[in-house]
């Protein structure tokens, strides 16, 4: 189970604070769908669940284990912009093989998700956002993680790319028994993919709770 709980959070500056005593769970092949205006703190309640900033009151917890600050973590983050979330000097395949040692599986995620081998050999502004974004996905997955957080991942791309990457985290997700945090503004979307819709609006209200 990935757990938040009290979860508070304000930027420097900030007069109130973005997130005040959330408290939420995720739990294994769940896939649960955050949804509020913007401004209600969707994106940083997703970097503290994976770890890559960390609340100022709250705990995340995963199987009832803090997350790790060194080394993988068990919850991994697919960004909106993936050109932000690659080193722009580093070629893609470097990029992958950061992520695991296990060719094997960079190998079967980059042909389930159609990535060509000749993009591995690019650099991130070479490919397109929908290309660069799948590099995103397989990169994230190649980890092994136990719950994958998504953040208006197929915003900027075509309808045919969004439907291809959210049939392929359907699927990946179900055949590994992974729980998904994802953000989407798509109510057909949402529908489409969510066991189970929480409005931030709405959190620590008990009813939003597992």
């Amino acid at each position: 189970m990935l757990e938040l709980k009290a979860v508070s959070y304000a930027y420097p500056d900030a007069l109130y604070p973005t997130l005040s005593e959330v408290t939420l769970s995720v739990a294994n092949k769940e896939r649960v769908a955050l949804v509020a205006p913007s401004g209600f703190g969707k994106t940083t309640l997703c970097k503290i669940a994976a770890g890559y900033i960390r609340s100022f009151q709250g705990s995340v917890t995963v199987d009832g284990l803090p997350l790790p600050r060194r080394g993988v973590c068990p919850v991994q983050m697919i960004f909106q912009h993936p050109e932000l979330a690659v080193d722009p000097h580093m070629r893609l395949e470097k990029t992958l093989a950061e992520s695991t040692h296990d060719t094997h599986e960079i190998a079967r995620l980059c042909e389930a998700l159609g990535i060509k081998q000749a993009w591995l050999h690019r650099y991130p502004h070479e490919l397109s956002g929908g290309e660069l974004q799948r590099i995103c996905i397989a990169r994230a997955l190649a980890s092994h993680p136990q719950y994958l957080v998504a953040d208006e991942i197929s915003t900027m791309l075509d309808a045919v790319t969004q439907a291809d990457l959210w049939q392929f985290l359907i699927r990946e997700t179900q055949a590994r028994s992974m729980g998904l945090l994802f953000v989407s503004h798509s109510p057909a979307l949402t529908k489409r993919v969510a066991t189970r819709v929480v409005d931030l609006r709405t959190l620590p209200d008990e009813s939003a709770k597992i």
